[in-house]
C-alpha cells in the first residue's frame, strides 16, 4: 500500500472485494463474535456468503485496496447479518440453529425511525487517517437519501476508541444495557446506543 491517507468513499462495493471485507470485519468483530461465528475460516466463509453489498459504504485505496467500511441495516437486509438458512449452510442443522438464537439475543432489530449503523471497520495500519469520519460522513449522506433525519449505532462498553471517535462525530448516548449473561459468550458486559441527529 502505497499511502493510506489517499483514499476514495463510495457506495457499495464490487464482489471481487468481498473476501477482504470479510477478513475486515473479522477483523475487527472476531474478538466478540469468535465463539459464535468461529472457527475463523468457517467465519470467512459464511461472511462471505451474507454480505449484503448494497448495505455498505467503503474507503478505497488507491491501490485497489479495501481499508474501511460501514455496514449498514434497512427494512430490507442488514450487511452482514444472513438468514436462518445461511448459518444452518455453514454450520449444519444443529450449529446453525444454536448460533441464530444466540445471535438474536444480541441484536436482531430494525428502527424505523433511525439509520442503523450496523458495524464500521478500518485497516489498522490505516488508523488516525481521517477514515473512520469519512465513513461515518457517508452513512450520514445515505442516511439523509433515505429519508432519515438520524443515525443510529450501538458500541460495545469497552470500545473506547469508537465512542471518542463518534462524539467528535456529533453522536450522543441515549441509552446503557447490560447484556446478561451474554456476556460470557461475546466477552463484554454492555452497550451503548448512540445518535446522531443530521441537519
Amino acid at each position: 500500500m502505497r499511502d493510506p491517507s489517499a483514499f476514495s468513499v463510495q457506495t457499495g462495493l464490487p464482489d471481487s472485494l468481498r473476501p477482504q471485507a470479510a477478513a475486515l470485519y473479522w477483523q475487527a468483530f472476531g474478538g466478540k463474535l469468535g465463539l459464535v461465528l468461529g472457527p475463523e475460516p468457517r467465519a470467512l466463509r459464511f461472511l462471505q456468503r451474507v454480505m449484503r453489498l448494497d448495505h455498505v459504504v467503503a474507503a478505497i485505496g488507491p491501490d485497489a485496496r479495501l481499508l474501511g467500511i460501514a455496514g449498514f441495516k434497512t427494512p430490507h437486509g442488514s450487511f452482514a447479518a444472513g438468514k436462518a438458512s445461511d448459518l444452518t449452510a455453514i454450520y449444519g442443522l444443529f450449529g446453525g440453529f444454536w448460533r441464530r438464537l444466540v445471535l438474536g439475543w444480541l441484536s436482531d432489530d430494525v428502527d424505523n425511525d433511525r439509520f442503523l449503523l450496523d458495524g464500521l471497520c478500518v485497516q489498522a495500519e490505516a488508523r488516525s487517517r481521517g477514515l473512520g469520519a469519512a465513513l461515518l460522513a457517508a452513512i450520514a449522506d445515505e442516511a439523509r437519501a433515505r429519508g432519515y433525519s438520524e443515525v443510529r449505532l450501538d458500541v460495545i462498553d469497552c470500545n473506547w476508541r469508537a465512542v471518542a471517535l463518534y462524539k467528535r462525530q456529533g453522536f450522543t448516548v441515549t441509552r446503557h444495557q447490560n447484556i446478561g449473561l451474554l456476556r460470557h459468550i461475546f466477552g463484554f458486559s454492555s452497550a451503548t446506543t448512540m445518535v446522531q441527529r443530521l441537519e
